[in-house]
Parts: C-alpha cells; sequence; structure tokens
C-alpha cells in the first residue's frame, strides 16, 4: 500500500504541477490563424478562435500576398474579405505579408512575433512525384519545428475550390496587345540574328539574342504566358532561320536537339525569373509607398494642432493611399457634426457620396462601432464603406470610402486600420492634453485663489484690527487724551487706511494686468518728469531715508503710459522703502541703452539671498524680512511691476548693489518728439 500511496501523491504533485505550468504558460500564448480565399477558411476561422478564447491567447489572422494574388476571381476576393472580417469579429488583429514563399512568410511572422500555435487547413495537393515542390504543412512543419501546428480538414469544400481554380487558370489567355508586343519582338530578334548571320556570327551570339528577346518579353507584358509562348517561339525560329537545311524545321547535326533543349530552358529560366523579379519589385514598391504613407501619418498627427486637423491629415492621407474618395464625419459633443469631402478628382459626384443615406449609415457606425455600408452585411447598398474611429467603446469620428465596385486588398486594409487607430490615439492624446491643461490652470486658478484667502485673512488681520482699535480707543477716551497722543492715534489709522487701500489696488491692478484687460494710453514722456511725479506719491516713511535721482543731462524721452510706469516706480519705492532701516540711501537712475531707456532703483540695504531672487516676482511672495511697523507685503507690488513693463515691452530684473543692498532695473521703449504742424 505504501508504493501506492507514493504513486498517488507523484501524480498529484505532477498534475499540480503541470496544470501551473499550463497557467504561466496561457498568459504567454499567441495563436495564428492563417487567412485565405479557400472556402473552409471560415471554418478554420472559427476553431482558432475557439481555441484562442479557451487558452486566454492572443489571437492573430495573417494573410500573406502572393504575386498571384492579383488574379483572383472577383468570388475569391469577396471570400477573402469576409474572412477577414469574421476574423476581426472573433477578436483576431489582422496582419498581411509579402512574398512568394507562403511557408516561409508564414514561419518567418510566428517567429518574430512569438506564436506559439499555427492554426492552418490541409490542403488536397499532394507531392506527385519525388522532386516536386513540399506542399504548405510539410514546409511549415521543416521550417517552424518548436511550433505547435494545428491543421483543420475539410475535404469536399477544398476539392471544389482547387478544381474551380484549376478551371479558371487554364483559361488565362494573354492580351491582344501582349500578343503584339511578343510579336515584334521575336521579329526583331529574329532581325537581329540575320544581322549576326550575314556577318558570320556564331550561333550563340544568335542564341543570346533570342533569350534577350524572351527576357524582355517577360518585362513588357503583363502575362506570365507571353514569356512561355516566347520561349517555344525562340526555339522554333532559331532551328527555322538559322540551323542547317535553314527554313526548315530539320536538323542535320546530331547536337541540335540538345542546343534546342538548353535553349528552350534557358529561355523559360529567363521569362520566369524576370516575371518573378517584375513581380516583386511591384510588390516592393506598394510596400514601401504605403509604409511611408503609414509613417507620414504617424509624424504628421504628432504635429497636429487639435481634432479637426486631425481628421483632415487622416483623410488626406487615406486619399493618397487608396487613391479614392474619402468623406469624414468628426464627433463633436458626443454627436456625429457634419461631413468633410476629400476627393481624388472633381469627377465623384457629391450627392452620391454625401446622400442621406450614406448618412444614415455612417450614424449608424458612430453608434454601434462597427463596421458598415458597401461590401458589408449592413446596408450593403451604400456607396461607401464606412468605419469607426475609436479606441475602445470611445468613437471620435466616422470615416467613409468611396469604394465604386472595387473592393479593397487586405493589405490596404490593413494600412487603413493602422492609419485609423493612429487618428484616434491622436485625437484621444490631443483630448487629454487639453484636459489636463486645463485641469492645470483650474488647480493653479485654485491654488492662487487659497493662497490669496489665507494670505489676506492672515495679513490684513492687523491694520484692520489695529485701525479698529485705534477707533475705539478714541470714541472711549477722546476727551481724556492729549493733543500728541490723538495725532498719533489718527497718524496710525492714516497709515493702515492706506496700506490696506494700497493692498486693494495692487491686488485690482494684477488681476487687470494678468488677464489683459488693460489698456495702454502711451505717450511721449520726459523719463525725469514721470520718476519726479512718481516720488511726489511714495509712502511718507520715504522721508526717513535719503533718496536723490541721478539723470543724465540729455533729455530722454519714453514712449509709455505715464500712469502705469508712475506706480512701478512708486512700487519698487516703497519696497526698498518698507525692507531697508531708517537711514538707508535710495538712489534712481535713467541711462539711454540704442533704443531703451533702463530706469535703476537701487538701495543699501541688507539686500536678498539668492535663493529668493528667482521668487521676488512671483504673485504672494514674500521674502523673510519684516517691516518695522509688522506689515508684511501680501507680495503683489513686484508681481505687478513685471506685468506693467513687460506690457510695454520691456523687461525687469534684480541684482545685487555693491557693497550690499540691491538694485531693480527695467527697460522702457525710448520715444521721439512730435511735431505738430
Amino acid at each position: 500500500s505504501v508504493p501506492q500511496y507514493v504513486n498517488r501523491e507523484e501524480n498529484r504533485v505532477g498534475a499540480e504541477t503541470g496544470g501551473q505550468r499550463r497557467e504561466e504558460g496561457s498568459a504567454k500564448e499567441h495563436i495564428l490563424v492563417c487567412l485565405s480565399s479557400a472556402p473552409s477558411n471560415a471554418k478554420i476561422v472559427r476553431t482558432a478562435a475557439r481555441m484562442a478564447d479557451a487558452f486566454g491567447a492572443v489571437f492573430t489572422a495573417l494573410y500573406v500576398q502572393t504575386p498571384d494574388s492579383a488574379k483572383m476571381t472577383e468570388a475569391d476576393r469577396k471570400r477573402l474579405q469576409e474572412n477577414i472580417r469574421l476574423a476581426e469579429r472573433l477578436g483576431a488583429a489582422i496582419a498581411t505579408t509579402y512574398g512568394d514563399d507562403v511557408s516561409y512568410q508564414i514561419t518567418e511572422f510566428a517567429r518574430l512575433s512569438a506564436v506559439t500555435a499555427i492554426v492552418i487547413g490541409r490542403s488536397n495537393v499532394l507531392r506527385r512525384h519525388f522532386w516536386s515542390k513540399p506542399v504548405l504543412t510539410e514546409r511549415l512543419t521543416a521550417l517552424a519545428p518548436n511550433v505547435d501546428i494545428y491543421i483543420i480538414p475539410d475535404l469536399s469544400a477544398e476539392h471544389k475550390y482547387y478544381a474551380e481554380k484549376r478551371v479558371f487558370v487554364s483559361h488565362i489567355l494573354p492580351s491582344v496587345w501582349d500578343v503584339c508586343k511578343t510579336l515584334l519582338l521575336l521579329a526583331a530578334a529574329t532581325a537581329v540574328g540575320t544581322v549576326f548571320h550575314m556577318l558570320s556570327f556564331t550561333e550563340a551570339n544568335i542564341i543570346t539574342i533570342y533569350i534577350l528577346g524572351v527576357l524582355l518579353t517577360a518585362l513588357v507584358t503583363k502575362n506570365h504566358a507571353c514569356s512561355v509562348i516566347s520561349s517555344l517561339a525562340s526555339v522554333l525560329l532559331f532551328n527555322f532561320f538559322f540551323t542547317e537545311p535553314r527554313l526548315t524545321f530539320h536538323a542535320y547535326e546530331h547536337g541540335y536537339p540538345v542546343t534546342f533543349a538548353i535553349m528552350l530552358t534557358a529561355s523559360l529560366l529567363t521569362g520566369t525569373l524576370a516575371n518573378k523579379l517584375k513581380d516583386h519589385a511591384k510588390q516592393s514598391a506598394q510596400a514601401a509607398f504605403r509604409t511611408k504613407v503609414l509613417f507620414d501619418t504617424n509624424q504628421l498627427l504628432q504635429k497636429a494642432g487639435g481634432d479637426h486637423e486631425i481628421i483632415n491629415i487622416t483623410a488626406s492621407q487615406l486619399v493618397k493611399l487608396l487613391n479614392r474618395d474619402v468623406i469624414a464625419y468628426p464627433e463633436t459633443d458626443g454627436k456625429l457634426s457634419r461631413g468633410y469631402l476629400f476627393r481624388t478628382s472633381e469627377e465623384t459626384a457629391e450627392a452620391d457620396i454625401s446622400s442621406f443615406q450614406d448618412r444614415a449609415v455612417a450614424q449608424w457606425v458612430f453608434e454601434n462601432r462597427k463596421r458598415a455600408g458597401a461590401t458589408t452585411d449592413v446596408m450593403p447598398e451604400a456607396s461607401c464603406l464606412y468605419l469607426a474611429i475609436r479606441i475602445n467603446s470611445r468613437v471620435y469620428g466616422v470615416v467613409g470610402i468611396y469604394l465604386d465596385g472595387r473592393p479593397l486588398d487586405p493589405f490596404e486594409n490593413s494600412v487603413m486600420l493602422s492609419i485609423l487607430g493612429e487618428c484616434a490615439l491622436a485625437i484621444d492624446n490631443s483630448r487629454n492634453a487639453k484636459a489636463r491643461e486645463t485641469a492645470a490652470v483650474m488647480a493653479r486658478n485654485e491654488q492662487l485663489r487659497a493662497n490669496l484667502l489665507r494670505t489676506i485673512s492672515h495679513d490684513l488681520r492687523t491694520p484692520l484690527t489695529s485701525i479698529s482699535g485705534n477707533a475705539s480707543n478714541l470714541l472711549s477716551n477722546y476727551e481724556c487724551l492729549d493733543r500728541e497722543t490723538r495725532t498719533q492715534i489718527f497718524n496710525d489709522i492714516y497709515d493702515d487706511s492706506m496700506w490696506l487701500i494700497g493692498v486693494v489696488e495692487n491686488l485690482l491692478s494684477v488681476t487687470r494686468m494678468e488677464e489683459g484687460r488693460v489698456q495702454l494710453h502711451l505717450t511721449t514722456e520726459l523719463i525725469d518728469e514721470v520718476i519726479a511725479e512718481a516720488l511726489r506719491h511714495t509712502d511718507r516713511r520715504i522721508a526717513k531715508h535719503r533718496v536723490c535721482s541721478v539723470i543724465c543731462e540729455e533729455l530722454m524721452l519714453v514712449r509709455v503710459d505715464a500712469r502705469l510706469i508712475m506706480q512701478v516706480i512708486i512700487n519698487l519705492v516703497d519696497n526698498a522703502v518698507k525692507y531697508t532701516p531708517p537711514g538707508s540711501e535710495i538712489v534712481i537712475t535713467a541711462e539711454r541703452k540704442e533704443e531703451w531707456v533702463a530706469i535703476r532703483i537701487a538701495d543699501n540695504g541688507p539686500g536678498i539671498p539668492d535663493a529668493q531672487k528667482e521668487h521676488v516676482f512671483e504673485m504672494f511672495f514674500t521674502g523673510e524680512n519684516r517691516v518695522a511697523d509688522s506689515h508684511r507685503s501680501l507680495g503683489l507690488g513686484l508681481c505687478l511691476c513685471r506685468s506693467i513693463v513687460r506690457a510695454h515691452g520691456g523687461e525687469i530684473t534684480l541684482s545685487d548693489n555693491v557693497p550690499s543692498g540691491c538694485v531693480f532695473t527695467f527697460t522702457l521703449p525710448s520715444g521721439e518728439v512730435e511735431i505738430h504742424e
């Protein structure tokens, strides 16, 4: 019984460990389903979706676009679009790659995307010979040995589908224009060969001319059959015109059959390789163009300044990418606004796209967050394919693509969805930035309001208490007080009242200046007169300081609002008076600096610490020094000075005075004498 118990315990632990590994691995599962135009592909997509849902895995649907994709029938193209939309509805991320080797493209995508399982359908194509090309499943197994491959069979549908494809391929014929080009090149090669024969050139040179003709045929014609026809015709023409006996299809020499076989093989290989290179060059050019459009869109959207500009950029890039007319309906205040039409040409009738019926389709897409219109099951009679510009459940607009009976290919659809995703992300970021900016402004205003209320409630209490206390003392003891005491109390009440008036005036002036509601009344004034008038309105405590003004002998005119500049000088002088001890010296100087006049107000007081200099012009900032009468400044005077000076186009700065004190310097635009005749 003991061994049985041990075995049961090992099984339990093993089951728990295996379950834990599955849980850990499920978070990293990535299932890839391969898309095609086959009828059975819908079943394969549904099976892969169920697997992804069961594992909680990332689900991706991949379509490999080959050179033969352009030759699909309309039924195949429609079936492919239906399979792509089915994968989208089931939650798959759609991806498209270019390449001739389908199995290699699938395995490379799986490797780069960390795919853990591939789901494909079983093909009825079998290897008839040992030298035949391996089928898709064999190639995938060989190229991706570490990836689980699930093969979903559906024999009935596959057999009918491949039979239809073989019938379709058998009826492909070159166009008349391609046949004419082929005949002209064969005639030209024969003519050149005749010249070479007359000049006694070797037969190898003539064979090279015919191979060159096959190569040119493959390059200038659109149908691959033309290169095959050219290869066969080249061998026959060489045999007819340039082998003995000439002008017959007989050949005397025993080596000619080998020559003909090598010539035919070389011609076929040359034509086939040229066609492949041409197809790959075309695909590469298309891919490069679409990638550039996507990159340019990303760059332009990063620089866009608002929803309207973002929508315009997106629609314009879609027109460039798809070469189709586009109509865009932005979202405004939760509703779909009027559409904006972006044309490729003037031939498209605006009524066809902007009709009431199409507006109803766009509204349906906006409300349901799903595509509708042409090539879909919802209102397919519409002239446009409508898609939502959205992130998750938030829709920022609707875009309509005018199809005109030409559905989008998978790669165009993939790039278009990427551009719409970039558009939605750009709008979302723009709105979030505006919301953050608004919130920051509101927070700043709220902080300013809180600072103002806190400062006023704290700092205005002292002068108000002094005024009310002195007034009460006068009312109660007026007859008992001597004349000198009453005069002192009256002076204290006056000083406190004037301080309160100055605070209120500065606060109102700062508010008006910050909001831009102050209109400057510019006049040309003598700077020495402005300074002299300002000194007559300064605090009466200025008498306890030595104030002097030093003005150059030349007349200096300034173009200013004299009332506001007087306020600047008054605030700076009063600031020096408040924060310097009695007996300190305050010097006001003015000098010309090119097109500006610089006014300096210097004192020899204790100065301002370096740590506080960068904050002195901020609203509600006050230094650590206290004035003699215990009144603390609200920190509005210097802020108001900076606003007034900047409104005049000048700048105000703070520097140290040598050996002690500080210097405030501000610049004003110089004026010219106006002569009125």
